[in-house]
């Protein structure tokens, strides 16, 4: 699928509760709130993600994916699968290329790639101790250099053991969480691993917004001649959902091998342009 680019102007969002669930399959909305729908997936067809959609990130990484992570990510449908209309991503507990845990690291790099817009995944979260679900955007091409200095955007992170609070961030090689500077902020949703929500983000020229339902709880801004350090956002970004096990952050606790298997579920991904 040939990769896409959208330059598009935003609006903002604005008391969090929970999602009624929408209109599903071929159903997805082409517009709604001043956006029209330009990209989705809908996760209608069991079995494997579709592979002009989704590719994976495999094995352990460096360092654990640079955080001490457990898992080894997989691209078995033992860890990432379409069942009952939603995407499952599955960490479990299991031997697996020397590693005492599996699960997936889905993303849509030169697949689906763009600059500025709208996104929503509608997901239900994981729990116990040591899992570390994540809705999140990396560079496509690491055009001011390796992390952090081509940013990230996060979405939606959630750490098992306080499963109730979901944060939002960013990262630039000026804001970062190697320095205590990130950008970030706390949204409380109180049934967030047994009800789905919508995780979203508003990508503009000189701002992000992120979300959780209608509730908007962090706003990045460009800085006034500011330079790639401070905003790092002028190049296309693709999604990144997955589910680590342990880490600095998601095994700060500890983890709990009796909580295994854990899913997030997906019931969808929808990317959108401003209305013209």
């Amino acid at each position: 699928m040939k990769s896409m680019s959208f330059v598009v102007a935003l609006l903002a969002g604005s008391a969090v509760g929970s999602a009624a669930r929408p209109a599903h399959a071929n159903e997805a909305p082409a517009s709604h709130q001043g956006w029209n729908l330009i990209w989705s997936d809908e996760f209608n067809t069991p079995g494997a993600p579709d592979p002009s959609k989704w590719g994976y990130d495999i094995g352990t990484g460096y360092n654990g994916w640079g955080n001490h992570e457990l898992e080894y990510y997989t691209d078995r449908t033992e860890n990432a699968r379409i069942e009952n209309g939603n995407l499952v991503i599955e960490a479990r507990r299991e031997i697996f290329q020397s590693s005492d845990y599996t699960s997936a690291r889905l993303v849509s790099r030169k697949k689906v790639d763009w600059l500025y817009g709208r996104i929503e995944v509608r997901a239900q979260l994981p729990t116990g101790h040591g899992v570390w679900p994540a809705i999140w955007m990396l560079p496509t091409d690491s055009s001011y250099g390796g992390w952090p200095k081509s940013g990230e955007i996060d979405i939606m992170e959630q750490v098992g053991f306080d499963p109730n609070t979901v944060h939002g961030s960013i990262h630039t090689f000026a804001y970062n969480w190697m320095s205590h500077t990130q950008k970030t902020a706390t949204a409380t949703v109180q049934d967030a691993t047994t009800t789905f929500h919508v995780y979203a983000m508003e990508w503009a020229p000189d701002s992000i917004s992120i979300f959780v339902d209608s509730n908007k709880y962090l706003t990045f801004m460009r800085e006034q001649g500011g330079d790639w350090k401070t905003w790092p956002f002028d190049k296309e970004f693709y999604l990144v959902l997955n589910i680590a096990v342990g880490g600095f952050w998601g095994g700060q606790n500890g983890v709990d091998d009796s909580i295994f298997p854990q899913q997030m579920k997906i019931d969808y991904v929808r990317l959108y342009k401003a209305a013209q």
